[in-house]
């Protein structure tokens, strides 16, 4: 059974930073994709960003230059470090892996941008 475990979220004023990480159990962690999608209220969930098991990245255009997404496959763990936090930011994050088929979500953690 793969559990992904969030743990990072608080509130914050814009501007800010916070690192959200994801800690993998149960599985070969260094095979898999992981990627962190969020959810807005009233909004659908979106991918933010992700990184493949080579350590190829991707972002979306809205957090560009300010999230960097991170990987250390001997602590089971994926990292999202998020910088110049803007209240537009505000949602449940979630932490996500997938290798071929498979695919397990965590239980999202609450970023919250205000002032």
């Amino acid at each position: 059974q793969v559990q992904l475990v969030e743990s990072g979220g608080g509130l914050v004023q814009p501007g800010g930073s916070l690192r959200l990480s994801c800690a993998a159990s149960g599985t070969i962690f260094s095979r898999y994709a992981m990627d962190w999608y969020r959810q807005a209220p009233g909004k659908e969930r979106e991918l933010v960003v992700s990184i493949t098991h080579g350590g190829n990245t991707y972002y979306a255009d809205s957090v560009k230059g300010r999230f960097t997404i991170s990987r250390d496959n001997a602590k089971n763990t994926a990292y999202l470090q998020m910088n110049s936090l803007k209240p537009e930011d505000t949602a449940v994050y979630y932490c996500h892996a997938k290798i071929f088929i498979m695919e397990y979500w965590g239980q999202g953690t609450q970023v919250t941008v205000s002032s």
